[in-house]
C-alpha cells in the first residue's frame, strides 16, 4: 500500500482536563484552530504530551471523536492507540477508522519491556490490522519504553509483511540513523522527525518532510519558520528560528518539561487546558510566574503560537 507522505509538522496536543482532572473537551475546536493558524498540519494525538497511558480507552475515544470533528478542513488527525494490551490499542485502531481519522500509530508499550525486533512487529502486526485502510506509524522514543532496537532492522522485517506501516515518528539522537531509515529503499517509508530542538540538521542531513512535536503547541510559528526559511535557502534564518527554539526548550526544561512546563505555557499564552494528572508534579504559582519570567526575558510572547 502506498501513502501520502506528511510535509510539514504535526502537533503532538495535550489533553485537556478540567480542575478535577476530568477529561474537558470543550476547548478542542478553539485548540485545532489554532494550531492550524500558526502553520501545523494536524494532530497526533493521545500519545506522551498527551498523557495517553494514563487515560481510560472511553476517554481516548472520547477524545479522537471531538479531534475528528473539530478539525479544520484538510488538517491531519493521526490517533495513538498504543497501550500495555495489544486487544486495547486494536480495539482503539478500530474506532479511529470508523470515526475518520487520518491515521494511527503506536509506541512500544513500557510494560512489558520489548527486547527484540521481532517482538515489536508482531505487536505492530497486531494493532495496524484493526484499522487496515490507514497508515500505521511506530512511534520510535526508547527514552519512554526503553525499547532501544535498531529501527534500520525494523523497516526490512516490517516491510511487505504490515500492509498499511507508512513510516515511522523517530524521537531519539542519532541522526545517522534517521537518515538510514530515511534512505530504505529510496525513501519507501515517510520518516517524521520527533524532536524539535534538532529541526534544522535533519532538514539538512536527513532530507526530512515532516515531523511531530510538543513544543509545537505554544512555539509551532518559530518551528514552522526553520522549514520555511530552510526551504528558502535563508540558512541565517533558519538557523535564528532553531536558536530560539532550542532556548524555549531550555526554559521548559527547568519546569519538567514539555508534558508538564509546556502545558502551563498554554495557559499563558491565552488556552488554559488545566493539571496534569496523578503522578505528574504540576507547575505551582510560584513556579509559573518564575517561567514566565524567563520566557519574557527572551522574547517568547512576542514570537508564540497566536490566537
Amino acid at each position: 500500500m502506498e501513502f501520502e507522505k506528511i510535509e510539514g509538522l504535526i502537533d503532538a496536543p495535550f489533553t485537556p482536563f478540567d480542575a478535577d482532572g476530568n477529561v474537558n473537551l470543550a476547548p478542542i475546536p478553539e485548540y485545532a484552530r489554532m494550531l492550524q493558524k500558526n502553520g501545523l498540519k494536524g494532530v497526533f494525538i493521545n500519545g506522551s504530551s498527551g498523557e495517553g497511558y494514563m487515560l481510560t480507552d472511553e476517554e481516548r475515544m472520547a477524545l479522537a471523536e471531538e479531534w475528528v470533528k473539530a478539525a479544520p478542513e484538510g488538517f491531519k488527525v493521526i490517533v495513538h492507540v498504543g497501550s500495555c494490551c495489544a486487544r486495547s490499542s486494536r480495539k482503539l485502531a478500530e474506532h479511529a477508522a470508523r470515526i475518520g481519522a487520518w491515521g494511527i500509530g503506536a509506541m512500544a508499550p513500557p510494560f512489558p519491556k520489548i527486547g527484540r525486533v521481532e517482538e515489536l512487529v508482531k505487536y505492530i502486526e497486531e494493532i495496524a490490522a484493526g484499522a487496515p485502510e490507514l497508515p500505521f506509524y511506530y512511534y520510535h522514543i526508547p527514552a519512554f519504553n526503553g525499547a532501544y532496537l535498531p529501527m534500520t532492522e525494523l523497516l526490512a522485517t516490517v516491510d511487505g509483511r504490515v500492509p498499511n506501516f507508512a513510516g515511522i515518528k523517530y524521537t531519539f539522537e542519532s541522526m545517522y540513523e534517521y537518515n538510514q531509515c530515511r534512505l530504505y529503499k529510496n525513501g519507501k517509508f515517510d520518516m517524521l522527525h520527533g524532536q524539535d530542538e534538532t529541526i534544522l540538521p535533519c532538514l539538512a542531513m536527513g532530507g526530512a518532510r515532516g515531523g511531530i512535536g510538543g513544543t509545537t503547541n505554544y512555539n509551532g510559528r518559530e518551528l514552522v519558520a526553520i522549514i520555511d526559511a530552510w526551504k528558502a535557502g535563508d540558512l541565517e534564518a533558519a538557523r535564528d528560528h532553531q536558536n530560539f527554539s532550542q532556548e524555549v526548550i531550555n526554559v521548559i526544561c527547568r519546569y519538567r518539561g514539555n508534558i508538564v512546563g509546556g502545558k502551563r505555557i498554554m495557559k499563558l499564552i491565552g488556552l488554559d487546558l488545566g493539571p496534569n494528572r496523578t503522578p505528574f508534579r504540576n507547575v505551582t504559582p510560584e513556579e509559573e510566574a518564575a517561567m514566565k519570567k524567563e520566557l519574557e526575558e527572551i522574547g517568547f510572547f512576542e514570537r508564540c503560537n497566536k490566537f
